[in-house]
């Protein structure tokens, strides 16, 4: 049987641009939709995510376990301390999953196909990034040669997400 690959889209734009918002909206529709997804999301805030504290998982990480995973009723919490985790092995670790679709929110200097979310003309410097498939605005911009080609959708319009979920199913 072979192993088919999920469908890898990252989600881009920079702080307070909707990413977390698209990203759970489109989760939402894919699941409703009967699509498994996995979410990777970059923690740009500098430092390390947050870990729940006088945990026993917690406290294994601090004894030196490179991880620590943690199970009941069919929930699953994992844990890991590495120096540098690399997108890739993040999408390595996702892939376990076997979902249909990965959605990376942020990495926005990778090569896979993303939507890139535009704040205004500010924000323009983006469409610069490699593999940008959808344009998702907060408001009307005018068309330049840069984008004229790629969908743009409206971040207030009430079919943009469903417009993007059509788009991602086209592409399994």
């Amino acid at each position: 049987m072979a192993l088919v690959k999920p469908l890898i889209f990252q989600i881009v734009g920079y702080k307070n641009s909707g990413k977390t918002t698209v990203m759970s909206k489109l989760i939402n529709r894919l699941k409703a939709d009967h699509l498994n997804v996995v979410a990777i999301k970059h923690h740009g805030h500098g430092g390390k995510p947050k870990t729940p504290e006088n945990k026993d998982s917690t406290n294994h990480l601090e004894s030196g376990a490179l991880a620590s995973i943690v199970e009941g009723d069919g929930g699953l919490l994992l844990q890991a301390e590495k120096t540098l985790w690399t997108l890739e092995e993040k999408i390595q670790l996702a892939s376990f999953f076997k979902p249909d679709v990965i959605l990376i929110e942020g990495h926005k200097n990778e090569q896979y196909p993303k939507l890139v979310l535009l704040r205004g003309k500010e924000d323009l410097e983006l469409l610069q990034l490699r593999n940008v498939q959808i344009i998702m605005l907060w408001e009307e911009i005018p068309k330049e040669d840069s984008f004229k080609k790629i969908p743009s959708l409206y971040l207030n319009d009430t079919n943009a997400i469903d417009w993007t979920k059509d788009y991602l199913k086209k592409q399994l």
